[in-house]
């Protein structure tokens, strides 16, 4: 009985190919690709977090600081907190936050419970009005009433100064349940036919078998679902006429865009570089809460982002 023994020369390439993750019709970048897209990365992350540093600095920054400045600060000079305490001491900015967060937390409980419920039952051939459903659907990505119908009915429905203003308008994303569905009947039938047969419900079905194996695509809609709530200041401005109801977006365009006076704030005449400092301190409680979420879905972005992409 003979043994076959492969060449050396074949054995180390397919050691090569296996150690590699690259393709075996793509071949290894030269040094020069690596230096160009490292430096296009490095020009990519400085135009990203330069801003960001500025912005944080500058509220970190006393007025003596940003008045030798000019301006954003670059250069780091004297650190206080005063800013920070003035916002939190002034009321205004803590209780924006505080809404922000319960619209953002209610709004994408409910918006994932009925875009779930929604998508798994378009995802299941033979399900109740399936296609005018879906239909309807669609069609609502394309034609909208408007602005005014909208406000009729939302005033219609007693919604007006209530943060279920802030909530009901925005609660469901066509675009996010196309995604889910597409996801959901991906899912290799055999399985859920033999939960059926094994006598599990519908129910049992999607919380033990389809969302277990969805955690990915579930995890992006989410997050897509929570930045668009936390970011959301036009349904405020359209519903919202109590200041006291106002989300922290409605609080930083006023205290940024429009200049108006924080509570606490130190007053013109003694100089104006205080008032930036505070608007950046503001700008900062906006956008650090967003980006503290994004790495604890970021193992789930890449794959869930790019379900429903077109296939090779």
């Amino acid at each position: 009985m003979s043994t076959i023994t492969k060449p050396a020369a074949t054995v180390s390439a397919a050691v090569r190919r296996n150690k590699s993750s690259r393709p075996a019709w793509e071949e290894e970048p030269g040094s020069a690709a690596k230096i160009g897209k490292a430096a296009v990365l490095t020009m990519v992350v400085i135009a990203v977090l330069g801003p960001l540093y500025s912005i944080v600095l500058t509220s970190l920054s006393s007025q003596a600081t940003i008045t030798s400045a000019g301006g954003m600060v670059i250069v780091p000079g004297e650190i206080t907190l005063d800013a920070y305490r003035q916002i939190i001491s002034g009321g205004v900015v803590t209780r924006a936050v505080l809404v922000s967060v319960g619209v953002t937390a209610v709004g994408t409980l409910l918006s994932m419970v009925v875009s779930v419920l929604c998508a798994y039952g378009l995802s299941r051939p033979g399900s109740f009005a399936h296609t005018p459903i879906l239909f309807t659907l669609l069609l609502t990505m394309f034609f909208s009433a408007g602005m005014i119908p909208a406000f009729l009915l939302v005033s219609g429905l007693g919604l007006i100064n209530t943060y279920w203003a802030l909530i009901l308008p925005g609660a469901i994303s066509v675009f996010n349940i196309i995604i889910l569905r597409g996801f959901f009947m991906g899912i290799d039938r055999g399985i859920l036919d033999s939960a059926r047969i094994d006598g599990a419900s519908e129910w049992r079905i999607l919380f033990q078998i389809v969302l277990p194996m969805s955690k990915a695509v579930t995890a992006v809609i989410a997050l897509f679902y929570g930045v668009g709530y936390w970011n959301a200041f036009f349904n405020a401005v359209l519903y919202i006429n109590d200041s006291a109801m106002n989300p922290l977006q409605v609080v930083l365009r006023s205290y940024v865009l429009q200049g108006v006076m924080i509570p606490g704030q130190i007053a013109v005449g003694q100089g104006a570089a205080p008032s930036l400092a505070l608007q950046m301190a503001v700008i900062v409680v906006a956008v650090v809460p967003i980006l503290m979420v994004y790495p604890l879905v970021q193992k789930h972005f890449t794959k869930g982002v790019m379900i429903g992409a077109v296939k090779g």
